[in-house]
């Protein structure tokens, strides 16, 4: 039988967050070998993990990063507050980020490589640890980026501009559209979906109806909702939050453009 050191089952502890009991067996029943040990412990663990993939995860992190012309954004989701802050579940948010700007753009689909890192998450903190999405912006020469985290980790944001708009007015941006109450729905009127619109029209066409407005002053007032929703709605036409006599356009240079952002919160469904 392999004679087992301390020192090998404390590499393993570190490698995996086990115990040591639990690592001194798998080294023992794989006569000392380490990677041995460490696959043969990560499918026991797995299989326990996946039973406890029902349970609540309403705490996780947000993690932007930018590369060249392309920007990710991605949220993880654990059970509890502490894990959610711990160093090793930052790395590992930052490991899947790295992949996901190889992907394509677009919402991005976990790949193995990166559910692996999940794996290693679970097994080590006990928690169901789970990525939640994923989502790429990418341009061609000249695309510029903004990005925010708030300190908690639980709110992010990319913004992907063109035209030389620069770091302070995409900074600027950035916590407009953190900060903005309503939420911007679109960069502009074409991109604030189409049944939000709808259905505020239909509500507005029959409270009007209730009223008892006729057809045509009926219309003028669902005109003058809708309108006023796409001002609320539309990110370019929103007040600017550091000073309301400004729109969020006003802020770009000539030629700026805003092409695309998104803007996350831990555990919202959408």
């Amino acid at each position: 039988m392999a004679q087992i050191s301390a020192k090998e089952v404390m590499a393993l502890r570190q490698k995996t967050g086990l115990s040591m009991m639990e690592c001194k067996k798998a080294l023992t029943e794989t006569e000392g070998d380490p990677v041995a040990a460490e696959e043969s412990l990560r499918k026991k663990m797995k299989g326990k993990m996946d039973t406890r993939t029902d349970r609540a995860a309403g705490e996780g992190l947000i993690v932007v990063k930018i590369e060249g012309n392309a920007g990710v954004i991605v949220e993880l989701r654990a059970e509890t507050d502490f894990t959610a802050k711990n160093e090793n579940f930052a790395k590992a948010a930052g490991q899947i980020a790295e992949m996901a700007l190889k992907a394509g753009a677009g919402d991005v689909d976990p790949t193995d490589e990166m559910k692996a890192i999940m794996d290693d998450v679970r097994i080590s903190t006990g928690e169901n640890a789970s990525i939640a999405r994923i989502a790429k912006l990418e341009g061609a020469d000249g695309t510029t980026f903004g990005t925010y985290v708030h300190h908690d980790g639980k709110t992010g944001v990319l913004l992907q501009l063109s035209g030389g708009v620069s770091d302070e007015v995409a900074k600027d941006i950035c916590m407009h559209i953190t900060a903005a109450l309503p939420r911007p729905e679109g960069v502009s009127r074409d991109d604030v979906p189409a049944e939000v619109i709808e259905r505020e029209r239909k509500l507005a066409m029959e409270q009007a109806v209730e009223e008892g407005k006729n057809e045509e002053i009926a219309a003028k007032i669902v005109e003058g909702k809708v309108n006023k929703l796409y001002k609320d709605l539309a990110l370019l036409e929103q007040p600017f939050v550091k000073d309301d006599k400004k729109q969020v356009k006003d802020l770009l240079p000539k030629g700026g453009n805003v092409v695309a952002f998104r803007r996350w919160a831990v555990g919202e469904t959408a």
